[in-house]
This record gives structure tokens, C-alpha cells and sequence, in this order.
């Protein structure tokens, strides 16, 4: 019987951080550095309402489940879903302890609006590759919820953006076993960016965020 070593495993929620910049993702996941700004404490006080470990609760035709840890041996990755909601459907999968089936959808919460870019699909792509590994299953639509719209956004998941997300991670394994950090190219989405003081050392420091931001949420 094959074990599965998940030691070199990823932290599924580094794919936001690739996506968005190759150079963020290294310098968090493989220098080991952070610097938090205003979005990252917010992002913090509003996943506090979703990662609940263990706490399952009842809808309707739902079950919902906070905090669910998930995890792909195919991508070697680990993380954990904001929300997952088991809807009734007579297509779906058998759940332990629950009478009939169900279909499994992921709900990943953010601060703000939708980017442009592709960062929050590519987490969510993940987080439902992970369940259907897990649970034997297909996936076919997911969620993001948008804090300042207060409003969900429907992602199709895709066999191209599998496949995506497959190219992503095997460039994030291949530089982490590197230890590769890359350079990038200086843009306006620096700008928002919670490393950008250790990213970019020529711009001047500021007065300690999270101080700031405690004293107001």
C-alpha cells in the first residue's frame, strides 16, 4: 500500500499569492516573510466568520460545513475551504451520518471586489479539485463572496482552468524545491501589495498596520 508523504506539500491558499505575483508567493512561502496592510487584517477579521472548525449546521436542502481542511495528493497541496455547502441532489454523493445525497460546493470568502485578475478563481479552482479528489466527485460550480458587494460571484469550474491550476502548482513545487525566488517586473498591482516595504526596500516604511487597524474593528 502506497502512503502518501505530505511533507512537501503546499499551502493550497499560496495560489492567490502565485497568481497575483510570482514574487509575493516566494517571498511568503519560501523566505518565510510577511508584512500585514490594511487588506490583510481585514481579510483576517472576516474569514474569523467563516472558519469555524467542525461546525457543520442545516438549511434547508443544505448542510453546510465551516472550516473544512482539504487537501490533493495530485497537486500536493493543503488547505482549508471557508465554506463548503452540501446541497440535496439526488445526483450526488453519500455523506456519513446524513440521509440521502448530496453535491458538494465550495464558497471562498473575500474582502473587497472582484479583481481583474485571476488569483481568487484559481484558489477556488483548487479548493474544488480537492473535493473531488476527496470525495470521489465532480464539481462543476463554486462561489466567491465578495465582502463590499455583499454579493456571490459564480465560477464554472472549467477543464481549462484544471488544467490551469495543474501548470501553477507544478511551477510553485518545481520553484520551491528550488528555493527560487524570482524577480518580477514593478507594476501598479505593487501598489497594493502587503510586501511591497520588504519587496521593494527603497519605499519608506509606515506606522505598524495592524496597530492602526485594531484600534478601529
Amino acid at each position: 500500500m502506497m502512503v502518501n508523504d505530505e511533507s512537501d506539500y503546499l499551502m493550497l491558499s499560496g495560489i492567490q499569492h502565485f497568481t497575483f505575483c510570482q514574487r509575493q508567493w516566494a517571498l511568503i512561502h519560501i523566505e518565510q516573510q510577511w508584512e500585514e496592510n490594511v487588506k490583510t487584517i481585514e481579510g483576517q477579521h472576516i474569514h474569523k466568520k467563516a472558519d469555524k472548525p467542525f461546525i457543520r449546521e442545516k438549511r434547508g436542502n443544505k448542510l453546510i460545513v465551516r472550516g473544512m481542511p482539504i487537501r490533493s495528493h495530485e497537486l500536493k497541496t493543503a488547505g482549508i475551504c471557508d465554506v463548503v455547502e452540501f446541497v440535496h441532489n439526488n445526483d450526488g454523493i453519500a455523506l456519513q451520518g446524513e440521509v440521502g445525497k448530496y453535491i458538494p460546493i465550495p464558497v471562498e470568502y473575500k474582502r473587497g471586489k472582484p479583481k481583474k485578475g485571476q488569483e481568487d478563481v484559481m484558489q477556488l479552482v483548487a479548493q474544488a479539485m480537492c473535493l473531488e479528489e476527496m470525495l470521489v466527485c465532480e464539481v462543476n460550480v463554486a462561489y466567491i463572496y465578495y465582502h463590499e458587494i455583499k454579493h456571490r460571484i459564480e465560477v464554472e469550474i472549467t477543464e481549462s482552468l484544471r488544467e490551469d491550476v495543474k501548470k501553477i502548482f507544478q511551477m510553485m513545487h518545481n520553484y520551491y524545491s528550488k528555493q527560487h525566488t524570482p524577480k518580477v517586473k514593478r507594476g501598479k498591482h505593487c501598489n497594493s501589495c502587503s510586501l511591497q516595504n520588504l519587496c521593494l526596500p527603497e519605499l519608506e516604511k509606515t506606522v505598524s498596520v495592524r496597530r492602526y487597524m485594531e484600534r478601529y474593528l
